[in-house]
């Protein structure tokens, strides 16, 4: 069960390369529910240490994979092509996989000083703590520099899991880690994120976050 979870959670490194570079919104979402599966997944393979996460691997799935999704994808246009970002493609590309990279390989090797439990000291978890911190990373850099607004809200949902990984990871015999997972879905933030950004299509025309300048004054 080990080896299964480490290797669902390196795949959740590649699909946040997909979600951040891709330019196809669609595609991109695509790739956003593909992580969702494999977090729900993720979360279930724990449920086998601490048979109450299957409670939250049951929710994620709804929340993650089917609300999250299908909220995205109402606010998709019949035009789905991202609004150039702040950094071209191919430098965006190697900034993502060097970030990525360093990121996980750093992170590993301080696992334990980053999070100082013996659990950090073992496989999966010191890998996962690496892959969550990354997510953290990618979804940062996501948020930061993605104009089109609909990949900001995907960056955040990226921090999202990045966070739900260490958590699942690091306290997973918890009684409060199944309510604590539940409660900090960020459904509620994304629909809210959304709202803004159909109002800001229906004044600027665009969801190109570079011309919130023009709403001043």
């Amino acid at each position: 069960m080990e080896d299964v979870i480490r290797t669902l959670s390196l795949t959740l490194i590649l699909t946040s390369f997909v979600v951040v570079e891709i330019r196809s919104l669609r595609r991109a979402l695509v790739a956003y529910m593909a992580q969702a599966l494999v977090m729900v997944a993720i979360i279930a393979c724990f449920s086998v240490y601490h048979r109450p996460l299957a409670v939250w691997a049951a929710t994620a799935l709804v929340t993650k994979f089917g609300l999250v999704s299908w909220l995205i994808a109402r606010s998709l246009g019949a035009d789905d092509r991202e609004c150039p970002p702040a950094v071209g493609p191919l430098a965006s590309g190697l900034i993502v996989a060097a970030l990525a990279a360093v990121s996980y390989q750093a992170i590993h090797h301080y696992a334990t000083f980053l999070a100082p439990t013996p659990l950090a000291q073992q496989e999966p978890f010191r890998t996962n703590v690496a892959v969550s911190l990354t997510l953290l990373a990618v979804g940062l850099y996501a948020i930061l520099t993605r104009r089109d607004a609909v990949k900001v809200v995907l960056g955040v949902c990226l921090m999202e899991n990045g966070a739900h990984l260490s958590l699942v990871s690091l306290a997973t015999t918890l009684r409060e880690t199944v309510l604590v997972g539940v409660i900090t879905d960020v459904v509620v933030a994304v629909y809210l994120l959304l709202y803004f950004v159909r109002g800001m299509e229906r004044t600027l025309g665009s969801r190109d976050t570079g011309r919130l300048a023009a709403l001043r004054g």
